[in-house]
This record gives structure tokens, C-alpha cells and sequence, in this order.
């Protein structure tokens, strides 16, 4: 074999891989769009209520992609909130003054998002650890302040907005039942979400198979080395800020709509900075699987302690949320690679991590990286 065809080997299995993940990213969103038809057809009422735990599976996921992807560059953001929330914001306050269709708020949210996280990240992105993290975190209550000094005629202040829904099913009687209208509704919010899963995911794939992932990675096993080797880490961190804001911000825009209102208490609160986190950590850091499948697992969680436990519920599930991290250091992705690997017991790299050995960072990173890159 010639030296020329040995260099090129990689980049034909790079592309290759990336292939294969984007066949499984149209499989994977195949099997999400049908759901509601099988759900529909297999429950019948009970639909109404499984699409909704549906709907806030793959919102979560959004949540939980969209902050490992800023976590890929070695940041640890605490402004998901803020960017949520500018989102859900940007959607209100443009019909309002403008009445322009209500799905070009989507799109626009998603901009304003990432130009509010271009700023932020311009400023701030040359800090370490915990000074971005406090500084991201003094953002979003910042926006908020904003938000609700801003004319009552534009925001609604302290008591928020309302907005139109996206879908309004009408009821026709004779032809359809009651139940049906609701679930018609939960079927167009579901797969409007699954298209912003989609698209979050699609986004992951490109950048774990290019030059991105490569450039992250040196940036967050050692910023300094980064630079001397030629990577601009203010660059690439900004780049994974502003994609990951662009997202959350149309994910807000979504959930404005269907929730039909917006106040600065529940829109810039602090609960989805803290699920964005803890979910891609339960479900396996620097992945696109990880935080996908953790979110799936911790709502269908959720639900069923909500149903088992209904006063203390919340308790039980921190408690298995720290235990889980405690004992998988690496997340359910890497819990499954540990599970399905061949090597015998007490060889092999994934012994004592996997137990909940402490394990230095720069050993643990492949392992993560390397159990579901697609």
C-alpha cells in the first residue's frame, strides 16, 4: 500500500462513519415521526397523555444536547435559562408588534439567541472554570432584568405575555371525539419538536466527525497546548456557544407557543440551566446518544415516581439522580459499553471507572467519546 493511499484511509473511514450516523439519524427521526400513529392506535385516549411525556422526552433532550455540545470545548455554561428564554422572548415580542406568522418566530428566536450568545461569548469565552461559569450564570438574570424593565406594552413586565397557539385543532362533531382534539395538538407540537431534535443532532454528528471535534477536544484536555498547536480556543468555544444558543433559543420559541405565555419567573428559570446539565452528565458527557438516551430514561423516571410517590417524588428522584452519577461516572453510555464488552473481568481500561474509581480526566474523555459518537 502506498503512502499516499495510507493517508487517505482516515479521512475515507471518517466519512464513512459519518454516513452511517446520518442514515441512523434519518432511521432514528423515522421511528419518532410514526409514534404518534402507533401510539394513537395502540392506547387509543391514553395517547393524549403518553405524547405529552413524548413531547417533554425530546424537549429534554434538546436541553441536555444542545449543553454538551458547549461542554465539548471544556466550558461549564450556566446561561441555557438565559437563552431559553430569549427565545421564548423574541417569538412573543415579534407577533406582538409586528403580527408576523407565528412559525417565523421560531427561526428568529433561534437568531436572536445566538447573536445574545455571540455577545456573551465575545466577553466572556477567555475565562476559565468557574469564572465563565458564575459569568454565564449573572447573564441570565442580566437578560431577565431586562426583560422586566422593558415597556409593559412590549413584554407584559413582571406578569409576562401571552402568545397563540401553533396548532388549533377544531372539534367536528359526528366525525371525531373530544380526546381527539387534544391529541391532534400534542401530535403537531411532537413532531415540531422532533424536527429541532433532529436538526441538534444532525448538528452533533457533523462535529464529531470533522475537524471540530479535534479542535474541542484539545481545547478541553489542555487550552494553553491548544493554542500553541494552532487552535484559536476563543474561536472554536464561540463556535459551539453560538450553535448551541441558536438551538435552545427555537426550542423556547416552541414551547412559548405551546404553553401560550411567557413570565420572567418561569422563562428565565433556573431549573432548565440546571436539567440541561445534569441530564447529558447522567446520560454519558461528549456524546450525542448520551444525552438523547438520558433524557428519554429520566422523564419515563420522573412520570413514574410522579405516579408512585406523588408527595415525595421529587426527593427520590434527586436521590437516584446523585446516586447514578456516583456509581457511573461515565453516564448510561458508558455503563452499556461496560456492560457489552468482552474483555474479562478486572482487565481492560473500563475496570474501576466503571465501579466508581476515580479516574483521571484525559483517561476518562476517550472512553466517553468513543462509546457513541453518532
Amino acid at each position: 500500500m502506498s503512502a499516499r493511499q495510507r493517508s487517505t484511509q482516515p479521512a475515507r473511514r471518517g466519512t464513512r462513519r459519518m454516513l452511517r450516523d446520518l442514515v441512523l439519524v434519518v432511521l432514528f427521526a423515522g421511528v419518532l415521526i410514526a409514534m404518534p400513529s402507533v401510539l394513537r392506535d395502540l392506547f387509543g385516549q391514553a395517547s393524549v397523555s403518553y405524547l405529552s411525556l413524548g413531547i417533554k422526552a425530546v424537549a429534554l433532550g434538546i436541553l441536555a444536547l444542545t449543553w454538551d455540545i458547549v461542554a465539548r470545548t471544556g466550558q461549564l455554561s450556566l446561561a441555557h435559562a438565559a437563552f431559553y428564554g430569549a427565545g421564548a422572548y423574541a417569538a412573543a415580542v415579534l407577533f406582538k408588534l409586528t403580527g408576523a406568522p407565528l412559525w417565523l418566530g421560531i427561526p428568529v428566536a433561534g437568531g436572536v439567541a445566538g447573536l445574545l450568545a455571540l455577545v456573551l461569548g465575545s466577553a466572556t469565552l477567555r475565562l476559565f472554570g468557574i469564572y465563565f461559569a458564575i459569568a454565564s450564570l449573572a447573564f441570565t438574570e442580566v437578560v431577565k432584568v431586562i426583560v422586566q424593565s422593558l415597556p409593559f406594552s412590549v413584554t407584559g413586565g413582571t406578569v409576562g405575555t401571552n402568545l397563540p397557539p401553533l396548532f388549533r385543532p377544531v372539534f367536528v362533531a359526528g366525525e371525531m371525539e373530544r380526546w381527539e382534539v387534544a391529541f391532534l395538538r400534542n401530535q403537531g407540537y411532537f413532531l415540531v419538536y422532533v424536527g429541532v431534535l433532529v436538526l441538534t443532532i444532525v448538528i452533533s454528528v457533523l462535529i464529531q466527525n470533522s475537524r471540530l471535534k479535534h479542535a474541542f477536544t484539545a481545547i478541553r484536555t489542555n487550552e494553553f497546548v491548544a493554542g500553541v498547536m494552532g487552535v484559536n480556543p476563543a474561536r472554536y468555544k464561540l463556535i459551539a456557544f453560538v450553535l448551541s444558543s441558536f438551538l435552545v433559543g427555537m426550542l423556547g420559541a416552541v414551547e412559548a407557543h405551546r404553553f401560550g405565555t411567557v413570565n420572567p419567573d418561569a422563562t428565565f428559570a433556573v431549573h432548565t440551566t440546571v436539567l440541561a446539565l445534569v441530564t447529558p452528565i447522567f446520560g454519558g458527557l461528549y456524546t450525542t446518544v448520551g444525552p438523547i438516551l438520558a433524557a428519554g430514561v429520566l422523564s419515563g423516571l420522573e412520570e413514574t415516581l410522579k405516579r408512585v410517590l406523588s408527595d415525595g417524588y421529587l426527593v427520590a428522584y434527586g436521590v437516584v439522580l446523585v446516586v447514578s452519577i456516583l456509581f457511573m461516572p461515565r453516564g448510561l453510555v458508558g455503563l452499556v459499553r461496560q456492560l457489552t464488552s468482552r474483555r474479562p473481568a478486572g482487565t481492560g481500561p473500563g475496570n474501576g471507572a466503571g465501579a466508581g474509581a476515580p479516574t483521571p480526566h484525559h483517561a476518562t474523555r476517550p472512553a466517553n467519546e468513543e462509546a457513541a459518537d453518532g
